[in-house]
């Protein structure tokens, strides 16, 4: 049985480019970012993967690189569920602000704590702990029975609410998690175990 999950940041957003804390405000991609998300849908084309279904954000760019995927694959019709639960990490009063104004306000060291503690949440906002314990409930109800099923799922998403996943599929911890980095447009291609942990994953760097 063929255990499928392949999960995908969207690609670069205006705020990405313009260096914005994001959040639940709805940018849309650049560029660069249309063609990341088609770039995306090619290598896992040249892999051959097709998808049973596709999970989204209730996002526009994280829908609009589901979409974009789904074309160079050729399922453009693929059935698509969005739902808030894979929205990014809410930043509450950062939403809209630069980043270095923020440093600028708050220090450098605060900001850093906002952005890369586990448990701290900046003013307003979630904490990317309030984050997992939004995602990953979801994830064990909608999304993994499919996968353990042998249906091949793609969920394009955040980098935060994609990290969340990540922690619990690659047994990262409150202390390792808050290190890692997910690129736009970039692939992870996971294939489980019948007990739910991973047989193997992939990169699909350029």
């Amino acid at each position: 049985m063929d255990r499928l999950l392949v999960l995908a940041r969207h690609g670069q957003s205006e705020w990405n480019l313009k260096n914005l804390f994001t959040g639940w405000k709805d940018p849309g991609l650049t560029d660069l970012g249309i063609e990341e998300a088609r770039n995306a849908g090619r290598r896992l084309k040249a892999m051959g993967v097709q998808f049973d279904v596709a999970y989204t954000s209730a996002l526009g760019r994280a829908q609009r690189t589901c979409k974009l995927i789904l074309e160079e694959i050729g399922q453009p019709d693929l059935k698509t569920i969005a739902d808030q639960a894979l929205n990014e990490r809410d930043y509450g009063d950062l939403a809209g602000l630069n980043k270095d104004d923020a440093r600028a306000r708050w220090g450098e060291e605060q900001v850093h704590v906002w952005r890369r503690s586990y448990d701290v949440p900046p003013p307003g906002g979630e904490s990317l702990k309030d984050t997992v314990a939004r995602v990953l409930p979801y994830y064990i109800r909608e999304i993994l029975p499919r996968v353990m099923r042998g249906e091949r799922v793609l969920v394009a998403a955040h980098g935060n609410s994609l990290r969340a996943l990540v922690m619990v599929l690659d047994g990262l911890t409150a202390e390792t998690i808050p290190g890692l980095e997910l690129a736009t447009g970039i692939p992870l291609v996971y294939h489980l175990n019948a007990d739910t942990t991973v047989a193997s994953k992939e990169v699909l760097e350029g």
